[in-house]
């Protein structure tokens, strides 16, 4: 049988199981997740209401007030058919308010909490990466974190 030299130090090439530090962070964990949630729900919930609000009261006028909706206008342009396009009307303004919430409150929140999770975990790949027994060689790019003989 051949005989190997020894290792140069006594650490395993891969790193036990039950070695892990820390589990890493998930992002639902972070209080900046729960205020972005949040904020897109409260919205969500405003715009549904007054969305579904309009819709309703359509039908419901003109269901049960019938004549309401027959009142015209101006010429041919009645109560129920001005209704009818104030409908695209509330969807229009309802998907400005969105768009504008969302670049004022929420997408700000995210890009802070993005980034704040991007820095951590840079920092746990570098603290991971260091190699083991503190020999301080970087991993060459491109070796896979195999050492060179």
């Amino acid at each position: 049988m051949p005989e190997f030299p020894p290792r140069r130090n006594d650490h395993p090439p891969f790193p036990h199981p039950h070695a892990e530090q820390t589990p890493p962070s998930r992002i639902s964990d972070h209080p900046e997740f729960h205020s972005l949630r949040s904020a897109q729900r409260r919205f969500g919930i405003r715009a549904t209401v007054l969305s579904a609000g309009g819709f309703l009261l359509y039908v419901l006028l003109s269901s049960f007030l019938p004549a309401v909706m027959n009142q015209p206008l101006s010429g041919r342009l009645t109560v129920g058919l001005a209704l009818g396009l104030g409908q695209f009307a509330v969807m229009g303004v309802t998907a400005w308010c969105h768009v504008r919430h969302m670049r004022t409150r929420v997408d700000p929140l995210a890009r802070g909490l993005r980034s704040r999770l991007q820095h951590e975990n840079a920092s746990r790949r570098a603290r991971s990466a260091a190699p083991p027994g503190g020999t301080g060689r970087p991993v060459q790019p491109g070796t896979r974190g195999f050492r060179t003989w």
